[in-house]
């Protein structure tokens, strides 16, 4: 295979991820109302319930503040609730609700759940292979200081605009 073949191949290949993670999007979007990364978080606040935020964002592989700022739209749509902790004030738990649990059990699977979970079955080796291509990437686009955002997400972590404010 030509060089020429090889890079036509790589860029197809990410038309596909990108195809993909679109496609998802769009059939959570119209099947639950939520964005991809929201339904993922209840999909993993219902795995996990009750969960921290902290440990809801290792489990989705983003920051606290990315998290909480899509726990403040699930809460909006009464499908999420927080609670602090009676012994500790700073520990905070959210737990779906009844609303939440009624919608997660008849959504689409998401495609970050899919993605953890092959690259979960990896062998290290193989990680090590993707990570390094990853990089590559990165590099070659410029990339490498701009902070990673979930993918779709629309500022997830951005506080909500109120009508009529600039941003």
């Amino acid at each position: 295979m030509t060089k020429t073949a090889k890079v036509a191949e790589i860029i197809n290949n990410i038309r596909r991820v990108f195809q993909v993670f679109n496609d998802y999007s769009k059939k959570a979007k119209r099947e639950t109302g939520l964005t991809g990364p929201q339904l993922w978080a209840i999909k993993m606040i219902a795995e996990n319930a009750p969960v921290k935020v902290s440990d809801l964002a290792r489990l989705m592989f983003v920051q606290p503040a990315t998290v909480v700022g899509i726990l403040d739209r699930l809460e909006k749509k009464g499908l999420a609730a927080r609670t602090r902790s009676q012994n500790d004030r700073r520990v905070v738990t959210i737990e779906l609700t009844p609303d939440g649990k009624d919608l997660v059990n008849q959504a689409p699977e998401v495609v970050q759940g899919h993605l953890v979970k092959g690259l979960e079955t990896l062998p290290v080796q193989r990680l090590l292979l993707i990570e390094d291509g990853m990089e590559q990437l990165v590099k070659i686009l410029g990339a490498q200081e701009i902070p990673p955002r979930m993918i779709l997400a629309r500022d997830e972590a951005a506080p909500q605009m109120k009508k009529g404010q600039k941003s």
